[in-house]
């Protein structure tokens, strides 16, 4: 039988801990609101376009760390026990950790789009499907200079990658619960809207390419 109390602890203290928003916290580290600079997103890529390539990185590492500790410790607590288990406890925990991210409680329900803090949540439950992603990542990344195309197409890929990997498994890697390919699925679609804004900048040809030398800060405020 289900435990509701601890369903609805775990996602609320998940929650909690995604809301969280290190962008806007280093940003202000800097006396910069990163809300009303670059993009206006509290973001990773954002936060290092305005303040520099440290404080975009460590963003993106706490906003990572912040996804993965939650549910690898909701996991642990309660674990699958067999491949017909279905591990709610730790699903709900991915959706609390990155529901809290993208509409923060501290930040009047606005947030980040989310990217590094699923990667980080689904690293926890999902690590090779992952790891797939982010490399496509990177080559995406490598040949357009696009954060946000890199983005989408990794998110796209999540779910195919993770049903794939059930049809054709690697050894000593257990396949994913039909659950957790279902949350997949769930979390590309809200990367994919949340990014909205960007694939029509992309359609239309105006959507802002990464540059290798990070820009000054914002009236430098960032130094």
């Amino acid at each position: 039988m289900l435990d509701w109390t601890s369903l609805i602890l775990s996602y609320f203290v998940c929650y909690a801990i995604g809301g969280i928003p290190f962008g806007f916290l280093i940003g202000r580290l800097h006396g910069v609101d990163i809300r009303v600079h670059g993009s206006g997103n509290i973001g990773a890529t954002n936060l290092l376009r305005v303040c520099g390539k440290r404080s975009g990185y460590l963003c993106f590492l706490l906003d990572a760390l912040k996804g993965f500790l939650p549910v690898f410790i909701f996991g642990i607590l309660y674990p699958s026990t067999g491949s017909a288990d279905v591990a709610y406890i730790p699903i709900i925990s991915v959706l609390g950790v990155i529901s809290g991210h993208i509409w923060s409680p501290y930040l009047r329900f606005k947030g980040g789009k989310g990217v590094a803090t699923s990667a980080g949540a689904i690293l926890a439950m999902a690590p090779l499907p992952i790891l797939l992603s982010v490399m496509l990542w990177y080559i995406v990344f490598s040949i357009s200079r696009y954060v946000s195309l890199a983005s989408i197409s990794a998110a796209i890929a999540l779910p195919i990658t993770g049903f794939a990997l059930n049809q054709f498994p690697v050894p000593k890697i257990p396949k994913l619960a039909e659950s957790t390919i279902i949350l997949l699925v769930v979390l590309a679609t809200v990367v994919v809207i949340k990014h909205r804004t960007n694939i029509k900048r992309l359609l239309q040809g105006t959507e802002h390419k990464f540059i290798k030398e990070s820009e000054e800060c914002h009236e430098n405020h960032c130094a």
